[in-house]
């Protein structure tokens, strides 16, 4: 091969080697591209708290409107129901701090919030293993962990730590870190924070702590329930020596104090508590939660930091609660006595009761439970349960969607009865008295409850529109994909149940010309200058026309004076409303309403129990309530709008069924209407039975016969029968005598001559 030749292929192999590293370096470049693009996108989520929300060591309060003088008044002082002291860095002793540097992140003081030799490490080691165990985080990325609670084993959860701890360091100081971390972190038996540990486990200051000391209590922190000395004492003197050899190789301690520190005998606290032991009223305890989940939310933090900043950020809270609707509460479910006509289980019977504002969704009021509340984080029965609501779910469900899509009207006529068929399922329900009313209207179908046309309605409707109705215009956000059917829509079969606190705001709807208002139980969130923070607009979603409301409202008047819940009805206000009672009769519902307010009430036991009660528990702990909530408030009435009017819809075609007697020669023999004056529909198959008559029997098939409903005759059935005289014919009274002289008369006298002669 000449020299050429040898050229030309090293010049080609040169040229391929060449643009396959080009090809590379660009792809690379595309790639470092995009993926630069894929962080900013995805981890650009910064933490929205900053340091002096913590240092400031101010417990948050609430506040509420005092309706006389239009001011603020105290209503309570924020108090953890955690063991939690915020402790400043100058309170720290070095103890506490290198002791956590040693065992944690020993390059803490160097890097800028990410150690990169033990995060590349941490990653070749995922590879190699092929497991999704990361470690390698630094202080920082522990704190921020700490702070959102987002600690998924996922490498975009690990890079978006990463770049948050960067961020986090480009914002505050080690020392600021240092502090926020030790007062952050978790250790053990509800303390949060090294001010709670230091004395729950050594009834100490922070800044009395020895090295053996800090050492023992900052190794919990690795894993509490096993490193706790009251669970594991073995394995917390393991973990503290661990730390304070740490300690001593990184000159933290000398020689001399690392052998005190490991000679010294340990004396530890009883473990007992400064937990505050102010108790929280129902109400207060639900504005608590909703406060730590929004800030949650809107700080980007976990719920758990959330807390923190209302122990520590100074905020100021104005609540919705009405200190006398709340105490009209509190009088009628302070006394258990109020169920004592319930049976049916040796529990205590239990209610739950919400009352709200409709047109700014307040929440004025609310119990979690009959009885004196003796404890916080106890079950709340009206945020918290999610119990069937039956009947009372009918009004969101079935009626209201149904009137609003123009499928019924009030006066709109169908067909309560055994022989009823729904066209999407073969399922159908019972009545709760397994009677039927015949041919009826809306209006009568709600005001006494009538199960078969609430089926009826959805079916009409669809299960699904029935679903998206009672999901997004009435707010239920308990529903499962499941609840997509129909006795879930029809009768409030539920898959999980509803809360008190949802059906009340559902129903707000109904007095609010259409708009549905969302419960609150919270206006404003000011920080410590009185900078409005946060605030909490009511949500407000457009359910269902104002004419739609009024007829709903007109209807549920009905109901609540007259029909299933007539003992609600107050004396001075207009009352409108719906009772709800489970199949199993586990469950009492009355969610009703005045012009005023709209109240949502439960009753049942906690352990669920068939009930036996006179009337309805739920529409009696109802009245109780609003009776003493309404005194003094001025008359009103239901909003009517300009214009009511609805197109008419007649629905089912009443059919009246007669039954006829005839003879042969079609004289009337009878005529009476059948079934008691109830009426049947067109196409219907009925039995009709002919009546048994003297002297008479029926020509053709036997006495009962099928007959298809048509109502040809003027919406009137005319079913025909025809009989025969079984009565032997009477004698002509025409008939002349028979002649005496006729052969074989056997008469000897002619009769008629002695008598004329006479």
């Amino acid at each position: 091969m000449g020299y050429h030749t040898v050229s030309t292929v090293v010049s080609l192999a040169l040229k391929i080697v060449c643009t396959a590293v080009l090809v590379l370096i660009t792809t690379l470049l595309v790639f470092a591209c995009l993926f630069c693009m894929y962080c900013k996108t995805n981890f650009s989520q910064g933490l929205n708290v900053e340091y002096e929300d913590f240092s400031l060591a101010l417990s948050s309060v609430i506040y509420t409107e005092n309706k006389s003088t239009g001011q603020l008044d105290e209503l309570l002082t924020i108090t953890s129901s955690e063991y939690r002291m915020w402790v400043d860095y100058e309170s720290l002793p070095d103890v506490v701090e290198k002791a956590v540097v040693a065992i944690e992140d020993k390059r803490f003081y160097k890097h800028q919030g990410v150690d990169w030799y033990r995060t590349s490490g941490a990653f070749v080691n995922m590879f190699l293993s092929m497991s999704n165990t990361f470690g390698g985080s630094t202080i920082t990325q522990q704190l921020i962990k700490n702070l959102t609670q987002d600690d998924d084993v996922t490498v975009q959860r690990k890079l978006l730590e990463i770049f948050r701890a960067l961020e986090f360091e480009k914002q505050y100081s080690k020392e600021e870190i240092m502090e926020m971390y030790l007062n952050v972190v978790y250790f053990g038996h509800g303390c949060y924070g090294i001010g709670a540990a230091a004395d729950y486990y050594f009834g100490k200051e922070v800044s009395e702590l020895t090295a053996a000391e800090a050492a023992c209590i900052i190794g919990i922190t690795n894993n509490p329930s096993m490193y706790s000395p009251f669970i594991n004492k073995e394995g917390n003197k393991k973990r503290q020596m661990e730390i304070l050899n740490q300690m001593y190789e990184q000159g933290y301690l000398t020689e001399a104090e690392f052998k005190q520190a490991s000679e010294q005998e340990l004396e530890f606290d009883t473990g007992e508590d400064d937990i505050n032991s102010n108790v929280y009223t129902w109400f207060e305890e639900a504005l608590l939660d909703d406060l730590i989940r929004d800030l949650a939310q809107l700080k980007n933090v976990s719920e758990s930091t959330a807390e923190l900043l209302l122990l520590t950020g100074g905020y100021k809270i104005v609540a919705t609660v009405d200190r006398e609707v709340q105490a009209a509460i509190d009088e009628v479910y302070g006394d258990p006595n109020n169920l004592s006509g319930m049976s049916g289980s040796s529990q205590q019977p239990q209610s739950a009761i919400v009352v709200i504002d409709p047109y700014t969704g307040d929440i004025k009021g609310m119990s979690g439970g009959v009885g004196s509340k003796d404890g916080n984080l106890l079950w709340n029965r009206a945020t918290d349960s999610k119990r069937q609501p039956g009947s009372s779910f009918k009004p969101i469900a079935s009626y209201a969607p149904a009137i609003e899509y123009g499928v019924v009207t009030p006066q709109t006529h169908i067909e309560d009865g055994k022989d009823v068929k729904l066209n999407g399922t073969s399922w159908m329900t019972l009545n709760f008295d397994y009677s039927y009313m015949g041919i009826i209207t809306i209006e009568q179908a709600l005001k006494y409850s009538i199960n078969t046309v609430a089926a009826q309605l959805v079916d009409k409707l669809s299960p699904s529109v029935s679903f998206e109705f009672v999901r997004s215009k009435a707010g239920i956000s308990t529903l499962t994909i499941e609840d997509m059917d129909y006795a879930p829509m029809a009768v409030g079969a539920l898959s999980y149940g509803v809360t008190v606190r949802d059906m009340a705001s559902a129903y707000t709807m109904f007095v609010n010309s259409g708009m549905r208002s969302k419960g609150r139980t919270y206006k404003y969130i000011y920080d410590n200058n009185d900078k409005l923070v946060y605030e909490n607009v009511t949500e407000q979603v457009a359910a269902i026309s104002d004419k739609t409301a009024y007829w709903m409202t007109y209807m549920m008047k009905q109901s609540a004076n007259y029909g299933t819940g007539g003992v609600s009805n107050l004396d001075n206000m207009p009352t409108a409303g719906k009772t709800g009672t489970t199949q199993d009769r586990f469950d009492r519902w009355f969610v009703g309403y005045s012009p005023y307010y709209v109240a949502a009430c439960w009753v049942g036991y906690d352990n669920p129990a068939r009930i036996s009660y006179s009337g309805n528990p739920a529409a009696t702990m109802w009245k109780k309530v609003m009776e003493k909530i309404h005194v003094g408030l001025e008359r009103r009435e239901f909003n009517t709008p300009e214009n009511t009017y609805l197109t008419p819809i007649p629905g089912v075609v009443p059919i009246e069924i007669w039954i006829r007697g005839v003879d042969e020669n079609g004289n009337k023999l009878y005529e009476e209407q059948t079934y008691d004056n109830e009426t049947t529909v067109e196409g219907r198959v009925i039995e009709v039975t002919a009546k048994k008559l003297d002297d008479y029997e029926l020509v053709g098939s036997g006495y009962t016969i099928s007959h298809t409903v048509t109502g040809s005759d003027s919406k009137k059935d005319v079913v025909e029968f025809t009989y025969k005289s079984t009565k032997p014919p009477e004698p002509d009274p025409e008939e002349e005598l028979t002649d005496p002289s006729e052969e074989g008369s056997g008469n000897l006298f002619d009769w008629g001559n002695i008598f004329n002669n006479n």
